[in-house]
């Protein structure tokens, strides 16, 4: 399932293993990578919940929303698992 999903490109993304360890099992209500990759980050985030049908808590949304105005011309595709 979630854990074996390699039907998508955003699903498991590389990263140093300092970053991997200043997240751990944050979401972006407590934890954003550098400002250079945020809307990147919220797409590839936001786009993994609607293929799983992942719900949001209010202050994982309420955070994804405040990020994401600072990125107008962002794309998200989803593609649904199945």
């Amino acid at each position: 399932m979630y854990a074996n999903d390699l039907g998508s490109d955003v699903t498991l993304v590389g990263v140093t293993a300092r970053s991997n360890r200043q997240k751990s099992d944050q979401d972006p209500a407590t934890w954003m990578p550098a400002p250079a990759v945020h809307c990147r980050y919220i797409c590839e985030w936001v786009a993994t919940k609607h293929r799983w049908s992942l719900a949001a808590d209010q202050a994982e949304r309420e955070a994804l929303l405040q990020h994401a105005a600072g990125c107008p011309n962002a794309n998200l595709a989803v593609e649904r698992a199945g």
